[in-house]
């Protein structure tokens, strides 16, 4: 008689990762729906289906998934928002997140959707495909992003720099619509700053100045900082997930960033650092395969931006991991000193 195989491991893992595909279409499901905009308060499910005009019980069964994910709370037959939610999914609020998020998984689907094909085939002879979304509005999309937590976590880390006290000029390069430049700006009690962008993109970052009544400090030059003048007399440069789209040329775009600088300037780039021969951190190798697959790879390596500022000729350079969680995984922080 056979014996049943002998087994160690559980396959929950694989199942875990299979059904885990579910929570990410319930939530893009329900910001189509505009779900979160309506649970700010308790509501029944039966009450919601009438306003959204969807079928009761499935609609029933819909919330029941989002609560099992977490993304609502489910008390006495009634549905409201978590404090996740309620801070980035509800539309209206400044830090709404369900455009960017959308968008994000629009972005990814034609390559999960024709996965198997390009793993077979390799990347469309056409390359990366272009940008779907004209760029001022993918600024304005990506605005909310900036303001929901990473302008004020750039802040707060200019701001225990010791020389910060003392700096005068700010340029948040790449900065889109330069709501982190605004926020080191805004922390300072005299610094003023300048937003660098394409000549598209700064005109939304013009309306967001406006908006936060920094006029008189913080002006705008669009350009391509690849080969156009980026300003100088700068005494902090800020950069953040902009550098991918050169890194195949990165000294030459950090050596202009160096010459833009004061003497004792300092240059801070935020960015990922793939360790474990880049399959880790998993959440940042995961949310860019979209563009590895189609023929990009704009992944730096843990230690990559640092070598390149020591190369062009920074005195100093002191890395380490962003502090807390970070939307799309863990992010390395280089500060480099001339």
């Amino acid at each position: 008689m056979n014996n049943l195989p002998e087994v160690s491991p559980s396959f929950d893992g694989l199942t875990r990762i299979l059904y885990g595909a579910i929570p990410a279409k319930l939530l893009l499901t329900a910001i189509e729906l505009k779900v979160f905009s309506r649970l700010s308060e308790p509501m029944s499910a039966e009450s919601l289906a009438r306003q959204i005009g969807t079928h009761g019980q499935n609609t029933r069964l819909f919330l029941d998934g989002l609560a099992a994910s977490d993304l609502l709370y489910k008390r006495d037959g009634r549905y409201s928002n978590t404090p996740l939610t309620h801070a980035f999914l509800v539309e209206g609020r400044p830090t709404y997140l369900g455009d960017v998020l959308a968008d994000d998984a629009e972005w990814m689907r034609p390559a999960l959707e024709g996965l198997s094909a390009l793993v077979k085939d390799g990347p469309p002879p056409s390359g990366r495909p272009s940008h779907s979304i004209p760029w001022p509005q993918e600024t304005e999309i990506r605005a909310n992003e900036q303001r929901a937590g990473r302008a004020q976590q750039a802040a707060a880390l200019v701001g225990k720099l010791p020389e910060f006290p003392h700096m005068k000029k700010l340029l948040d390069l790449g900065g889109g619509a330069g709501l982190i430049g605004l926020a080191i700006v805004a922390a300072h009690p005299t610094m003023i700053g300048v937003v660098f962008d394409r000549p598209e993109v700064v005109k939304v970052s013009r309306r967001f100045i406006r908006e936060y009544d920094l006029e008189d400090r913080v002006t705008v030059i669009g350009g391509d900082y690849a080969k156009d003048p980026i300003g100088e007399g700068y005494d902090l440069v800020w950069t953040s997930y902009t550098l991918n789209f050169h890194r195949g040329n990165l000294d030459p775009i950090i050596r202009t960033i160096h010459a833009a600088l004061n003497p004792g300037g300092v240059y801070v780039s935020f960015a990922e650092g793939l360790t474990d021969e880049r399959t880790k951190p998993a959440m940042m190798i995961n949310s860019m395969l979209a563009v590895g697959l189609t023929g990009g790879d704009l992944m730096f390596d843990e230690g990559e931006i640092a070598q390149a500022m020591l190369r062009v000729g920074f005195r100093s350079v002191y890395s380490r991991a962003a502090d807390g969680p970070q939307p799309y995984g863990p992010a390395i922080i280089d500060i480099a000193r001339k």
